[in-house]
């Protein structure tokens, strides 16, 4: 495995230097030139694929920006990287692992290998059995421990296990069984479980308990809390196997809890947790929306992966918003991205994409381990429109950082209500333009206001966005918008040299905090060897408990 980008430095490539020298050139235009110099800039600078249309146009780049980018992807060999990828070879270095996402959503037909064994026909073997498990559940056949029917399913899981089932179960509201309350548990804050199970009847709750391991701090601190609280209410240990399904790998673990293995369902080490919602973890979704939706889901996602692997570099969606992104944070000092969708379905997806984006490209040293030397893993961020116009755009808009957006639009409603869709879009195409442009000094005047007013009124624009629009929400356009953004990501890892597929990063904390939990329950004075502040904070919270 090839650990430096075709055996160069990245600041060492002849497109990184071109792109230094083209940015400081670029520096001082505005898009209010970029548009009046080219009539045709807002048609030409746009890309579609796979009903997604991507208008990038305004951007504070030109066709030269474009060019430059493309041939940066060429030279970190980004076509090499994505082959690797499809065909599992083991792209995640620091784990000795295939990277196989999109094995989960291959069809049938397909053939993916990994060490000498097909993975699709497994996958589809688990898709099967979550499908009939699924329509038991659903229609009313699966019955609870004292004959009831299931009417309340709730995920237990942490980071992947949670984001993406949670975001699903939200984004596809629409289409899901209206009879069924889904609910998710993943904060070890016990008001988290507390809350979830606050309203609903023992003898029709179902847990799904998704732990690869089975051993998950947070997740099994939860999982055996709601193991007591189904048991206080049925009484008898045989309701765990009639109450309870484990997602998971660790089939004697999940027996010891009390879960019959026959309702485990499984998944592999070549998938990740923040790329997992279209795996086993993915039961909730759809148990919620019935299995020829989550099929239409992952028909989805298998669309974008075919055109990221196809499609010409220059009208490739994945690519284009991904070297957008390299753009800004390495030669614009952009430190976040902001995610703004105009579908009050998508209200998780911003929290979605934190955990896809920043634990993937959240990386300090390179494939070959040595420290980077330029920006990586911008932070990821955003709201719900028109929430947000009330929250937050005032910095976007006049603020002294630079946040590029990411618009996301449809042109269709699944809730027709008057004028309410219009209004809505309406503001989606005016927050673009104004980020863009703004409002001049001799504006603002010529609108009467005062002199003294003047600065405070003027928008300077020039604020990067790019508007991502489609037909409506559907299970198909959530798995084609969802595997948008991953490709986005590894587009990003891939120019930056990085492994955007490990997270060593999230364990120091985890480490440090079981042995402080032992620190915190010691029925004896501990005797404490952290630093002085770590030590008063234990003391305090000991006194105080």
């Amino acid at each position: 495995m090839q650990t430096e980008t075709k055996g160069k430095s990245l600041v060492d490539q002849p497109a990184w230097k071109a792109l230094q020298t083209h940015a400081e050139q670029l520096r001082g235009r505005h898009l209010r030139e970029l548009f009046a110099e080219d009539a045709s800039r807002g048609e030409r600078m746009t890309a579609e694929a796979e009903g997604i249309f991507l208008d990038y146009s305004k951007n504070r780049a030109t066709d030269e920006t474009l060019k430059l980018l493309l041939e940066l992807a060429q030279q970190v060999g980004l076509r090499e990287r994505t082959e690797a990828m499809f065909k599992g070879e083991k792209i995640n270095i620091t784990e000795n692992r295939a990277v196989l996402h999109v094995a989960l959503r291959a069809p049938k037909s397909e053939s993916i290998v990994v060490d000498g064994e097909d993975v699709v026909p497994e996958v589809h073997k688990v898709l099967d059995k979550m499908a009939g498990f699924a329509e038991r559940v659903r229609s009313g056949e699966w019955k609870g421990h004292t004959g009831k029917r299931i009417k309340n399913v709730i995920n237990v899981g942490i980071g992947g296990s949670d984001l993406g089932p949670v975001m699903a179960y939200e984004a596809l509201k629409h289409y899901s069984q209206r009879d069924m309350t889904f609910r998710f548990v993943s904060n070890v804050d016990g008001t988290d479980f507390a809350e979830a199970v606050q309203d609903l009847d023992a003898e029709e709750t179902m847990f799904l308990i998704a732990s690869k391991t089975f051993t998950t701090l947070e997740t099994m601190t939860n999982a055996h809390s709601a193991r007591d609280w189904a048991l206080s209410k049925l009484g008898d240990e045989k309701a765990v196997a009639k109450h309870f399904v484990a997602i998971s790998t660790n089939a004697k673990e999940v027996a010891k809890f009390g879960i019959d293995t026959e309702n485990m369902f499984g998944f592999w080490d070549w998938v990740g947790g923040r790329y997992s919602m279209d795996s086993a973890i993915g039961l909730s979704t759809m148990i919620a929306i019935g299995p020829d939706g989550f099929r239409e889901m992952l028909a989805g996602f298998h669309a974008m992966d075919v055109h990221f692997r196809t499609a010409p570099l220059e009208k490739n969606l994945p690519v284009l918003l991904g070297l957008l992104t390299v753009w800004y944070t390495e030669f614009f000092d952009a430190q976040t991205v902001a995610i703004l969708p105009y579908e009050q379905y998508l209200k998780r997806f911003p929290a979605y994409l934190q955990q896809l984006t920043m634990e993937s490209n959240g990386k300090h040293v390179t494939l070959g381990g040595t420290k980077v030397i330029y920006q990586t893993g911008p932070i990821y961020w955003g709201e719900p429109g028109t929430n947000g116009q009330h929250s937050f755009y005032q910095l976007i808009h006049q603020g002294t950082r630079l946040i590029p957006c990411d618009f996301i639009g449809f042109a269709k409603t699944l809730n027709p209500l008057g004028r309410h869709h219009d209004m809505l879009m309406a503001n989606v195409f005016a927050q673009a333009e104004a980020l863009a442009f703004g409002k001049t000094a001799d504006q603002v005047k010529a609108e009467g206001t005062p002199d003294w007013l003047v600065p405070h009124r003027v928008f300077e624009g020039n604020r990067p966005s790019n508007t991502i629009l489609a037909d409506k929400l559907t299970p198909a356009l959530l798995g084609k918008l969802v595997a948008l953004y991953e490709h986005s990501v590894f587009t990003q890892g891939v120019v930056w040299n990085i492994d955007s597929f490990d997270q060593w990063g999230v364990e120091l904390g985890k480490v440090l905090a079981t042995r402080i939990l032992g620190e915190l329950e010691s029925k004896e004075e501990p005797k404490l060897e952290h630093d002085s502040s770590t030590t008063s904070l234990i003391h305090r919270y000991r006194k105080n408990k």
